[in-house]
């Protein structure tokens, strides 16, 4: 999983591209963006999806447990 990217910034996208070029679809596909929200949310000792839900990071965790959810319906089958 890949966390805090910010696509603006040149290291994260060579980053992103270096850890999926080596670890192929041991990464998924759903990325973790850098985002204020989810960074603020322990300060008010609440998790991101309860401090701010409709947030870039909280959504995309929902977007990263749906990936696992696939992910673990196709092993099991």
């Amino acid at each position: 999983m890949l966390t805090m990217v910010d696509h603006r910034n040149r290291l994260s996208v060579q980053v992103e591209k270096d850890v999926r070029t080596h670890l192929k679809e041991k990464v998924f596909q759903t990325t973790i963006p850098r985002n204020v929200r989810v960074s603020e949310a322990p300060s008010f000792g609440k998790p991101a999806m309860i401090y701010d839900f409709r947030c870039a990071g909280a959504q995309a965790y929902i977007r990263l447990a749906s990936e696992l959810i696939r992910k673990e319906e196709k092993v099991s089958i």
